[in-house]
């Protein structure tokens, strides 16, 4: 059940939802550019601001034939008008119907732009050019659109050999708002993936060790992590496309290691070596206490000839099954019970999530049940997801809410929607009694804002 932006909800659920509605926004994860709060530049034009960066938009949009180029996207869109994307995305608003991009967006328009006036084809340029004005005003610079949104920390998603310019420019600029990296070192870890061997090259420049050298190679990983922390970072993150933890001898990991270095690994020694290494990030989580984000469950970029011709990330990635007790079990029974060591699992397979993610996190003292990732992020999908986790993992080994957006003024349209499924879900458990008001309270609190801050170990600023 939704209601629109700024309407009711049912019942019991309205003083749950207020009580919530206005606390600051952690967004833990995500893929926000650190350069737009670098350099506060203003965004360059509506199409840019809203469609171009944000998949969920402009996949829809290419199921219904509609070209990439004509949105502006690939190498040859980018001489495309931006007036002109925004009047083919106007035409085709109707596709959004029951989506969750079509509250995101009304709720971007309506409550962050002001805009009255329906979208459609006979009103696009009329809004593109009340947009395209606001964005030229000090208002809608990202810094003060950040503090106006009220989030207390956003994390970023950097490479691991990112050199975090962004982020030391952030920090001397005397701007108040917590801008933080997030470690993330698949292009290192999976030798499957492309750029991989540059990747190697990078760290190696980077942190002068020698990175052909098993030894060398897992103290440059732990100066990178080191380097992050002193940015700020309090997390990692490892995109696993098929899950397979392992624990290798040293003599097996070392062989596996320099077949990586050399591009000659099979597929299978190559998913081998991957998940010993997710092993060894645990690991190091461990030690340095950055939380591991694990995300898993995503079959990446099943249109080759949109990949091969426009790259990644251009909405071809479909959910999987994942087998997380099998997959996982190396890992953790390495590491697993480590009071240290903190994970947070992400999955596409919805169906894991009563099968298997919450009866581990109900055990394993380690693991945290990442918020509905992607494709559940909807309405319907907080609501399965409450339905599916509480009863054998409870609330307190939920990470609370991540909004995982490229789009940055959907950041408060997504946690408003949070928050009304969690103000939802919460009156159905007091009308069943298993809640009293005040436990009822208390739990809102801890799933609109305190278990992000506690998953993620935000708390120090």
């Amino acid at each position: 059940m939704h209601s629109p932006p700024g309407a009711t909800l049912p019942g019991a659920a309205m003083p749950i939802y207020e009580a919530i509605r206005d606390l600051p926004i952690v967004s833990p994860h995500g893929h926000c550019d650190p350069d737009w709060w670098a350099h506060d530049r203003a965004f360059p034009n509506p199409a840019a601001l809203l469609i171009q960066p944000d998949h969920y938009v402009f996949r829809i949009l290419y199921s219904q034939g509609v070209p990439l180029a004509d949105l502006g996207i690939g190498p040859n869109g980018k001489d495309r008008d931006p007036r002109e994307v925004f009047r083919l995305f106007a035409r085709h608003w109707p596709l959004f119907l029951g989506t969750p991009s079509r509250i995101w967006l009304e709720h971007t328009f309506r409550q962050t732009l002001g805009i009255a006036t329906p979208l459609g084809p006979d009103t696009a340029d009329v809004i593109y050019d009340q947009i395209a004005d606001l964005l030229t005003t000090p208002a809608f610079r990202p810094r003060a659109l950040f503090d106006r949104f009220g989030i207390s920390a956003l994390a970023t998603t950097d490479p691991a050999t990112s050199d975090l310019a962004d982020h030391a420019a952030i920090a001397a600029s005397g701007w108040s708002g917590r801008i933080v990296p997030t470690f993330r070192p698949d292009d290192l870890l999976n030798p499957a993936r492309q750029g991989h061997g540059a990747a190697l090259d990078a760290l190696a420049d980077m942190t002068h060790r020698d990175v052909r050298d098993f030894a060398d190679f897992l103290d440059a990983l732990r100066d990178r992590r080191a380097a992050f922390r002193a940015a700020g970072a309090t997390a990692t993150d490892h995109d696993v496309p098929t899950l397979a933890t392992a624990w290798l001898d040293r003599g097996q990991i070392e062989t596996l290691h320099a077949g990586a270095v050399a591009g000659t690994l099979s597929a299978g020694d190559a998913t081998a070596y991957y998940g010993h290494m997710l092993t060894e990030m645990a690991q190091m989580s461990a030690e340095d206490e950055l939380v591991m984000q694990i995300h898993a469950g995503s079959r990446r970029n099943t249109n080759r000839q949109l990949f091969d011709s426009v790259g990644p990330d251009m909405g071809a990635d479909m959910p999987g099954p994942t087998d997380w007790v099998g997959g996982m079990g190396p890992l953790l029974n390495r590491v697993g019970n480590d009071p240290q060591l903190r994970i947070v699992l992400f999955t596409l397979d919805e169906g894991s999530y009563a099968r298997e993610l919450a009866p581990m996190a109900g055990h394993w003292p380690s693991l945290r049940i990442g918020p509905p990732w992607w494709f559940h992020d909807s309405p319907n999908g907080i609501r399965r997801y409450f339905d599916s986790v509480v009863e054998t993992a409870g609330y307190h080994n939920l990470a609370g809410f991540n909004d995982d957006t490229r789009a940055f003024l959907s950041i408060p349209a997504r946690h408003d929607l949070w928050r009304r499924g969690v103000a939802l879900h919460l009156a159905d458990q007091t009308d069943r009694g298993t809640l009293n008001t005040a436990e009822t309270a208390d739990i809102a609190r801890l799933l609109a804002h305190d278990l992000a801050v506690d998953t993620y170990r935000l708390e120090a600023g």
